[in-house]
C-alpha cells in the first residue's frame, strides 16, 4: 500500500472575508475529490481571510500512480485558479507494509 500526502498553502488575494475564502476552498475540496479520487480537507489557517491550508491524501498500490495523482491535482488547482498563489508546504509518499 502506498500513501501520498501533500500540504498546500493557498494565498487568495481577492478574498475579503471568510465567506469569500470558504467559497474558494469548498469548491476546490469538492472538485479535487471528485476529479482525482483524493481526500481533501482544509487543515489550517481557518480564521485567516486570505490564506488557506489544504491537506490532500491519496492511497494506491503504486508509488508512481500516487505521484502522478498528486502532481495532477496540483496542476489542476494552478489551472483552475490562476488568481490563487500556491506553495507546497510538504509532500511525502510512503510505502506501508
Amino acid at each position: 500500500m502506498v500513501v501520498g500526502v501533500m500540504l498546500l498553502r493557498l494565498h487568495i488575494g481577492t478574498s475579503r472575508s471568510l465567506k469569500d475564502k470558504r467559497q474558494v476552498t469548498r469548491s476546490l475540496v469538492a472538485r479535487l475529490g471528485h476529479q482525482f479520487g483524493v481526500s481533501v480537507a482544509e487543515v489550517g489557517e481557518l480564521g485567516a481571510w486570505q490564506v488557506a491550508q489544504l491537506g490532500i491524501a491519496h492511497v494506491s498500490n503504486e508509488v508512481q500512480q500516487t505521484e502522478r495523482v498528486l502532481d495532477a491535482a496540483l496542476r489542476y488547482i494552478e489551472e483552475m485558479r490562476p488568481d490563487v498563489e500556491i506553495s507546497v508546504d510538504g509532500r511525502e509518499v510512503l510505502s506501508v507494509f
